[in-house]
């Protein structure tokens, strides 16, 4: 890739400065080399291949920072289920159905809804590792959180041992785009001495963590009184269940998960203190808004987070529990959220949001002096969006119509990850004619399961 491309569009949104006007975005060998109004781009010498967007806004590849690739082929299948059963269902699933091949391909399935949506970034948290390899054949940005559970402290010493042989396994596959990290799942599923055990080694081999936190009040009931659903389910597997901290988050400072600054998915309940010794430790956040109400669990503190300082970006969490892998969307809703706890219309504006969708997913994963903005410097990880839709007419502000109107209805005409085209007028650049027809064959499969089955 030794020629520069230029692109060309009706507007820039560099996130990091003011929309520019009739912009233009220069790229070459991956990284960003102008970024301003097209009349004042200055090109040396040498071959360049003019893009011209047009009535679009060109923006930095959007970041979603927790997904979860290998359940995309259970959208729309764990409807009406409380939260205890859509866990139960979807662990009978996962154990029973779904082989190697078919996460493999909900985990490509996934990655091309990301394109489609002008998702550059992924930060997944997985049991399987097949994200990790989709990841690396479709050229996308991103992290794997390798999975692990035990809620019985009998069980650490193992299962933190078949975590740091999979690490290893998976490591030796990294690459500049696509690491490995580590993921202890949740505090319903895993003891103090796991967490502790996991922390350790995130800190001893330099590996990024994440963690589902705070998510429900029954896991605050769990975690503060030794009491409630999960305490219920673990207790009839004869685990012992006491009260463990005053709330999910002091249980991770206090286990020294948060020290190792992991990545904290959902936090809703967290109060205050809670978010102190977040903002105390350098952790970060991702905000889910859709996922969150989907399943009931509350509105997150958004407002206190960006208040405390903490790094914040935004997920969809699988499509499992949000059907949906749109983070324009999750923008939006976060806006209307904010507005509602705030009680202020505009409360969180569109500007801002799209900059959670970007920057702060970017910063939140540690990634914020590569990607997540349009600087001069950084790597070329782009997203255009037609502006041009009926809805979004008349256009006064081109981050509010990409919010507010376009969410939901508009794909990316335009993807780049290191400057590599990924989509391209609309399309993705790599062909899979066949995926539809193997994830027709699935659902038919789990149609069976789903009739005969008794969970």
């Amino acid at each position: 890739m030794t020629a520069r491309t230029l692109y060309t569009a009706d507007w820039v949104l560099p996130i990091s400065s003011a929309p520019i006007r009739d912009g233009a975005v220069l790229v070459h060998h991956g990284r960003i080399e102008f970024v301003g109004a097209a009349s004042t781009v200055t090109i040396a010498a040498g071959a360049v291949r003019t893009v011209t967007l047009g009535n679009a806004a060109l923006m930095p590849g959007l970041v979603n920072a927790h997904s979860h690739l290998e359940l995309t082929l259970l959208r729309g299948f764990l409807e009406g289920l409380d939260f205890r059963q859509w866990l139960r269902t979807l662990t009978t699933v996962r154990r029973e159905l779904m082989s190697d091949d078919v996460l493999l391909d909900a985990s490509r399935a996934g990655i091309r809804e990301a394109l489609r949506n002008g998702i550059t970034c992924l930060a997944d948290t997985t049991d399987s590792g097949a994200p990790l390899i989709a990841m690396r054949e479709y050229g996308v940005r991103g992290v794997g959180y390798l999975e692990v559970f035990g809620p019985d402290p009998a069980q650490c010493a193992g299962a933190i041992a078949q975590l740091e042989a999979r690490v290893l396994a998976a490591r030796a596959q990294d690459t500049a785009l696509v690491r490995v990290g580590v993921s202890p799942h949740a505090p319903y599923t895993v003891s103090r001495d796991l967490f502790t055990a996991t922390a350790a080694l995130s800190r001893r081999e330099s590996l990024p963590m994440a963690v589902h936190v705070a998510e429900s009040p029954a896991e605050m009931r769990f975690v503060r009184d030794g009491e409630g659903p999960f305490a219920d389910q673990l207790r009839a597997r004869t685990i012992a269940v006491a009260p463990q901290a005053e709330s999910p988050i002091a249980l991770l400072d206090e286990a020294g998960v948060l020290a190792a600054q992991p990545v904290l998915i959902h936090v809703i309940q967290a109060d205050d203190r809670d978010l102190q010794r977040i903002a105390d430790a350098g952790a970060s956040i991702v905000h889910c808004p859709i996922s969150n109400a989907k399943l009931g669990h509350g509105i997150a503190p958004l407002d206190r987070m960006l208040a405390h300082g903490i790094r914040t970006g935004l997920g969809t969490d699988s499509v499992a529990s949000n059907d949906r892998m749109d983070l324009l969307g999750e923008a939006r809703q976060a806006t209307l959220l904010h507005a509602l706890r705030a009680g202020t219309p505009d409360a969180l504006s569109a500007h801002a949001a799209l900059a959670l969708a970007t920057r702060g997913g970017a910063d939140a994963l540690g990634l914020g002096s590569r990607v997540g903005t349009l600087d001069v410097g950084k790597d070329a990880d782009l997203a255009a969006f037609a502006l041009d839709h009926d809805d979004a007419q008349p256009l006064f502000d081109p981050a509010v119509a990409l919010v507010h109107a376009l969410a939901g209805k508009v794909e990316a005409k335009l993807v780049t990850v290191q400057g590599h085209e990924l989509v391209l007028n609309g399309l993705i650049t790599q062909r899979d004619e066949t995926l539809p027809l193997r994830v027709g064959a699935w659902r038919d499969r789990l149609q069976q399961w789903r009739q005969a089955s008794t969970v």
